[in-house]
């Protein structure tokens, strides 16, 4: 049996050339996975400095009591806020800082790259939460602390996150920043070459030229007549 071949239409672009043999390199390369690797664990670590930062510069809430029950020394007092605040702004900040050092280490980008440095600013958050937790926890038990300072002595409370939506903070400037610089100026592979000869419509050939064929000899006409 014979196979039937459909012809070529005219519309249909030429067939593209056969690429080169290794032409296009592997989408992930083990030196990605190790550039992802390292990103997440330097962002990680950094997580202890924003734990440091937020324990020196966050105001604390100050309680006092009569001897009997711990208040708050100002019921109006926005130190809670703030150190929320405190917190949420340091979280921005390393997050910039972060999506920088990135960028310029490797300029290229890349999906390991973006999943490491999304890794690491979660870790370094939850890490940079607990250790000013950690560190910040003088006056855990306010009993305690209320006998130790006397009745009527205000005393500095525990550190606290009431906002835990402020630990996405980090993460989400640092992913955000960076997919940013790598579309702004990340390297373009260069384009194909086009495709000759195809202009993306049809155009029928012009007609040949109509050529003037020379005149042919068909011997005496009827008016003339032949010589004796």
């Amino acid at each position: 049996m014979t196979e039937a071949v459909t012809p070529q239409s005219p519309f249909d672009p030429p067939p593209s050339p056969p690429e080169k043999p290794g032409g296009t390199a592997a989408a992930i390369t083990p030196e990605d996975i190790r550039d992802g690797a390292v990103v997440a664990l330097a962002v990680g670590v950094a997580g202890l400095l924003l734990g440091l930062l937020w324990v020196w510069l966050a105001p604390r809430v100050q309680y006092v009591s009569n001897g009997e029950a711990v208040f708050l020394r100002n019921s109006e007092s926005e130190a809670r806020i703030a150190a929320d605040g405190t917190f949420f702004l340091l979280a921005v900040g390393l997050g910039v800082l972060s999506a920088v050092g990135t960028f310029l280490w490797r300029r290229a980008g890349g999906v390991p790259l973006v999943i490491g440095l999304a890794v690491g600013s979660c870790f370094a958050a939850l890490a940079g939460w607990r250790s000013g937790l950690w560190l910040g926890s003088s006056s855990t038990d306010l009993a305690a602390a209320a006998t130790a300072a006397g009745k009527g002595v205000p005393f500095d409370g525990p550190l606290e996150l009431m906002a835990h939506g402020a630990l996405l903070a980090w993460p989400m400037t640092a992913v955000l920043l960076h997919l940013g610089f790598t579309a702004l100026w990340t390297p373009r592979d260069p384009e194909p070459d086009p495709l000759y000869g195809w202009s993306g419509s049809y155009q029928p050939a012009p007609p040949p030229a109509e050529r003037s064929l020379p005149p042919t000899d068909t011997g005496p006409t009827a008016s003339e007549a032949p010589r004796a």
